[in-house]
């Protein structure tokens, strides 16, 4: 017998699709940033707040195609069937839970229950913006984030997310699809690697960041009132 639509319970098959997302959803990226923080050991550096991803994710006037531009992708679950969506679908899946243990997922009808209804829940996240490679001469596709809620792992939807982004870059014509993994987090090494992936050991993140950042951002006022006091001197 199928669960109540409310049941924290799911089993036999369940629903999955991949969508555009909305300002809707800004609550529930929110929240799934915030446990990906919490899973990294990051949230010390975790500053995310809903108004700066609704002002960063969905800017005004009218957005831009995706993956043309930054671009946040939620997955969605169901126990009943998704009827896809040609606007906002980008990829869907049924998955057959039957040879698991029923799953429990205490945060399935209050915390992320999906602003689209249905008996939706939000499971993971993907968020993308466009890079360049000089050396192709091409466009490529950077994957900023890529996560599945805790209760969900190992059931297949990872890899849905995954081949969803490397199939939207190969049909753009994008020359390649990048990422970064902590070199901790051997699971997702293993996972990128099964998935055809190469692990670049050779290449090492320069980031600047935080206080950092900021004293360019002083160095370069300083520089431009030096200038304008040297125009108006001439």
């Amino acid at each position: 017998m199928m669960a109540a639509a409310n049941s924290s319970t799911f089993s036999g098959d369940v629903w999955a699709e991949l969508r555009l997302t909305d300002a809707r959803d800004v609550p529930h990226i929110h929240r799934l940033i915030y446990q990906m923080a919490e899973f990294h050991l990051l949230t010390d550096v975790f500053a995310a707040t809903q108004e700066l991803l609704t002002s960063t994710l969905f800017p005004s006037p009218t957005p831009t195609p995706p993956f043309t531009s930054l671009t946040a992708l939620i997955l969605d679950v169901s126990r009943y069937p998704l009827v896809p969506d040609s606007s906002t679908t980008i990829a869907s899946r049924r998955l057959d839970l039957s040879a698991f243990p029923p799953l429990e997922d205490p945060e399935a009808a209050a915390g992320f229950a999906s602003p689209r209804g249905g008996g939706r829940v939000t499971a993971g996240f993907v968020i993308c913006f466009p890079n360049y490679s000089a050396m192709l001469s091409k466009p490529g596709l950077y994957m900023e984030d890529i996560f599945v809620r805790a209760p969900w792992r190992r059931r297949g939807l990872g890899r849905t997310m995954f081949s969803a982004i490397a199939g939207k870059a190969a049909e753009l014509g994008m020359g390649r699809v990048e990422w970064c993994v902590m070199d901790r987090n051997k699971n997702a090494i293993d996972f990128y690697e099964g998935m055809g992936a190469d692990v670049l050991p050779q290449w090492r993140i320069c980031r600047l960041a935080g206080a950092a950042l900021d004293k360019y951002r002083s160095s370069h006022s300083k520089e431009e009132e030096e200038e304008e006091e040297a125009a108006a001197a001439e």
